[in-house]
């Protein structure tokens, strides 16, 4: 295989940072999009000035006429379990936008159909390849600042203002509120850099009159003795991101983008970082080419669907 020829399935926003990070690598080739809306496919085309690509308004008649390895599926959240089973039946192997499924049930099935097609399923969470994260979830597995004892994770962004009247407030297609929404990213750091197990949950939720959650405060308990707090806000002046992770012997800070160790009567430290070698389309794509593994397996993907339903249902709260 020379060039691996990949679909995209959905030509929104999300697509063209996966657009811009493919045509970055010689060894793959963007060769058909689908799109039920003409004007955003008119203006992937023109943006990165692929006017010779196959155009569709289906995705299944894409999979079906266009010479393809691979799909990249950007597409509303509820969409993402049947265009990726329609995917590997195709015989392609599967990039996803966050969430993965929005359910643990689909989850555990795209995995099975993956396996049983010999395709690979990636998920494409990019804090799996950004220096600060990698660096996080080394230092917790060298013991850096001792046995983890709690976590707090947040996020704040202008998320209702922006999403009002899009379908990422259309239960239906979004399946959830922010949780679901940016909030699968801050869920993904959480159980990626500690690689520990929930067992109990209690949140609060609110809509503040949405059709969808906005606003989420959950406790978390972790089988492995650690708690967490993961305090999800829609409703804020701009964005920013928090994380602290405190164990024994220290601390670690991040600060949208800065990190920082500390250590009980020390002065503080400003880490060096790993460099970032790879994104989740580079990975993806090696991947294909039997270069390493999977790097962010479904099998991974399916927890943060999981503790993403543990919370929802924990709330009574039914999205869709």
């Amino acid at each position: 295989m020379s060039k691996v020829r990949i679909g995209m399935i959905g030509t929104g926003g999300i697509s063209h940072l996966h657009a811009r990070q493919l045509l970055e690598l010689d060894e793959a080739e963007i060769t058909a999009i689908a799109d039920p809306n003409p004007d955003s496919r008119d203006s992937f085309v023109s943006k990165f000035e692929l006017q010779d690509v196959k155009q569709f308004d289906d995705y299944k008649e894409m999979l079906a006429q266009a010479d393809m390895d691979a799909a990249i599926i950007c597409s509303p959240h509820t969409l993402h379990f049947y265009q990726a089973m329609d995917v590997l039946e195709s015989g392609c192997h599967v990039l996803i936008e966050k969430p993965m499924t929005c359910s643990s049930e689909e989850a555990e099935q795209l995995i099975a159909a993956a396996e049983q097609a010999g395709k690979l399923l990636q998920v494409s969470y990019q804090r799996h390849f950004q220096p600060e994260f990698l660096y996080i979830r080394q230092a917790i597995a060298d013991g850096l600042i001792g046995k983890l004892t709690s976590i707090n994770a947040s996020l704040y962004q202008e998320w209702k203002q922006m999403t009002t009247g899009t379908w990422r407030q259309v239960p239906e297609l979004s399946g959830g509120g922010m949780l679901m929404d940016s909030g699968s990213h801050i869920v993904d750091v959480l159980l990626w850099t500690t690689g520990m197990t929930p067992v109990e949950v209690k949140p609060q939720l609110y809509q503040q009159g949405a059709p969808v959650e906005i606003d989420s405060f959950t406790s978390i308990r972790f089988a492995e003795g650690a708690i967490a707090g993961l305090n999800i806000v829609g409703c804020a002046p701009c964005w920013h991101e928090t994380f602290m992770f405190c164990g024994e012997d220290g601390a670690i800070f991040y600060d949208n983008g800065k990190i920082m160790l500390r250590r009980l009567g020390k002065e503080p430290i400003i880490p060096k970082l790993p460099q970032q070698t790879t994104n989740q389309d580079k990975s993806f794509v090696d991947a294909i080419l039997g270069r390493h593994e999977v790097m962010v397996p479904g099998i991974f993907a399916k927890k943060v669907v999981g503790l993403t339903e543990m919370i929802y249902q924990a709330a009574g709260y039914k999205p869709y």
